[in-house]
C-alpha cells in the first residue's frame, strides 16, 4: 500500500516536473526568439549561443522571483558571479593588488619591468548598467590592457544599482580617482598627469561625467585626466529613438527597452514611466528644442528620421535628473563639454548605444577637442567583455581591444 502510494507521489512529481521543464523551455524560446542578430554580426552562432544561456539565467531568475524564494535581480548576480567569479593571478610582467582608494574597492593591475620615466595610469570603470558587474569580471580586460599598453590599471569596484542611485556610482569613481591622483607617483611610480579616464557601457558613462565633474571643480591642486576612453558609452536618455535605438533595438546584448531599464534603475528606480521614456514623451518641448542641435539624426552618417512625440510634465519630473550632464553627459553645455581632455571613443555598429558615441566625438570634435573614433563594423553592445574567453571570445572584442591598446600607448 505504502509502496504504491509512493509510486503515485514519484510518478505525479514527475508530470510536475515534466510540465514545468517544458512551461521553462517554452519561456526560454519565446523569449530568446525575440532577437534580431544581423548576418553582419561577430561570430553570429556563437553570439546566439550565449543570448539563450543568459536568457535561460533570466527567465529562471524571474520563476524564482514568482515563487517568493529570492528577487530576480539576486539570484542573476549570484548566477552571473559564479561563472566568472576566479580570483585574479597575476601573469608574468603583472602585479596584481586588492586595495581600497577612498572608501572604494579597488583592484590594481601593476607593470613590474623596470621604467625609465613615470608611468601611465588608468581609472577602468566596469560595465553592466549600472546594475550588474563587478571588478572580477573585469580581470582579463584590466591585465591585458595593463601589459600590453605597460600601463598601471587601477580598476574601480563602485556601488551598484538599485541598492543605490544616482550620483553614488559617479561618486564612488571621483573618490578612488582623487585618492589614485594622490598616491599615483608616490606609490605606484605613475605621473599624476597621465591618468586615463575610461570604461565601456556604464563605465564610458561614468568616465565622461568624472571628467566634466573633474573640469568644474578644477582648481589646480587635482591634475587633469590626460584622456577619456569610451568603449561604447552609454551618454544620454533624452531620446531612445535615435537610429540606432530602432534599429538595433532587439539585438543581443542590450536590448532598447534593457537600456531604459538600466538608465531608470540607476536614475530612481520608477519604471513605472518606462514606455513614455522609450516613446520620448519625458521630455518637454523646449529642452528637446534644445538638445535637438547635439541629438538630431541629421548629425548622423544615417538619414534623417522625424520623430514627433508630445512630452508628458508628469513624467518628465520623474526623470529630470537624468537630464543633467552628470547622469547624461551628451548634454552638456558647450562651455563644459569644451573642457574634455582627449578622447577615445569606439561604437559598434550592432548597438543601441552606437548613435551616443558617434553624436559625442561629433559634438567634441566641433568643440575642437581631439578626438579618436573607431567603429566596429561587426561589433555589438558588450563584445569586449568576454575578451580572452576560451569559449566566448569575439573577434569583434578582439579588435576593440587592440584600438583601445594603441590608442593608450599612443598618450
Amino acid at each position: 500500500m505504502e509502496i504504491g502510494a509512493a509510486g503515485t507521489l514519484a510518478a505525479g512529481f514527475s508530470v510536475f516536473a515534466g510540465i514545468f521543464g517544458l512551461l521553462y523551455l517554452g519561456l526560454v524560446y519565446f523569449e530568446a526568439r525575440r532577437a534580431e542578430i544581423p548576418p553582419g554580426v561577430s561570430n553570429r552562432k556563437k553570439l546566439c549561443a550565449l543570448h539563450y544561456s543568459i536568457v535561460g539565467m533570466e527567465v529562471g531568475c524571474q520563476i524564482l522571483e514568482c515563487l517568493g524564494v529570492c528577487s530576480q535581480l539576486t539570484v542573476f548576480r549570484l548566477l552571473a558571479n559564479y561563472m566568472n567569479h576566479k580570483t585574479p593571478v597575476a601573469p608574468p610582467g603583472l602585479r596584481i593588488k586588492d586595495m581600497t582608494f577612498g572608501g572604494v574597492p579597488v583592484i590594481v593591475y601593476e607593470p613590474t619591468a623596470p621604467s625609465d620615466q613615470k608611468r601611465r595610469g588608468m581609472m577602468y570603470f566596469h560595465g553592466g548598467g549600472w546594475v550588474l558587474g563587478n571588478i572580477t569580471m573585469y580581470d582579463e580586460v584590466c591585465k591585458h590592457i595593463a601589459k600590453e599598453s605597460d600601463t598601471t590599471i587601477v580598476s574601480v569596484g563602485y556601488r551598484l544599482a538599485p541598492e543605490h542611485r544616482f550620483p553614488a556610482h559617479l561618486d564612488d569613481c571621483e573618490a578612488a580617482t582623487l585618492h589614485f591622483f594622490s598616491v599615483a607617483e608616490a606609490e605606484f611610480g605613475v605621473d599624476p598627469h597621465r591618468v586615463v579616464l575610461g570604461g565601456d557601457s556604464a563605465g564610458g558613462n561614468l568616465s565622461a561625467a568624472l571628467s566634466q565633474r573633474l573640469a568644474k571643480k578644477r582648481t589646480g591642486d587635482v591634475p587633469s585626466p590626460l584622456a577619456l576612453v569610451l568603449i561604447y558609452p552609454a551618454l544620454q536618455m533624452a531620446d531612445f529613438t535615435l537610429p540606432s535605438y530602432l534599429q538595433n533595438q532587439s539585438v543581443p546584448l542590450l536590448y532598447r527597452d534593457k537600456a531604459a531599464y538600466y538608465f531608470l534603475q540607476y536614475l530612481n528606480g520608477d519604471m513605472s514611466v518606462c514606455q513614455e521614456v522609450l516613446a520620448g514623451r519625458h521630455v518637454p518641448a523646449e529642452l528637446k528644442a534644445h538638445y535637438s542641435k547635439w541629438l538630431d539624426p541629421a548629425n548622423l552618417p544615417p538619414e534623417f528620421r522625424e520623430r514627433i512625440t508630445t512630452p508628458d510634465t508628469e513624467v518628465y519630473q520623474i526623470i529630470k535628473d537624468g537630464l543633467q550632464p552628470e547622469f547624461s553627459p551628451l548634454l552638456a553645455e558647450d562651455e563644459d563639454l569644451c573642457l574634455t581632455p582627449s578622447t577615445f571613443i569606439l561604437t559598434c555598429e550592432y548597438d543601441v548605444l552606437r548613435d551616443d558615441g558617434i553624436l559625442f566625438q561629433k559634438r567634441l570634435k566641433d568643440l575642437g577637442v581631439d578626438v579618436t573614433w573607431h567603429h566596429v563594423s561587426d561589433g555589438f553592445h558588450g563584445a569586449l567583455s568576454f575578451f580572452n574567453n576560451s569559449i566566448l571570445n569575439f573577434s569583434a572584442g578582439d579588435k576593440a581591444m587592440g584600438n583601445i591598446v594603441n590608442y593608450i600607448k599612443s598618450v
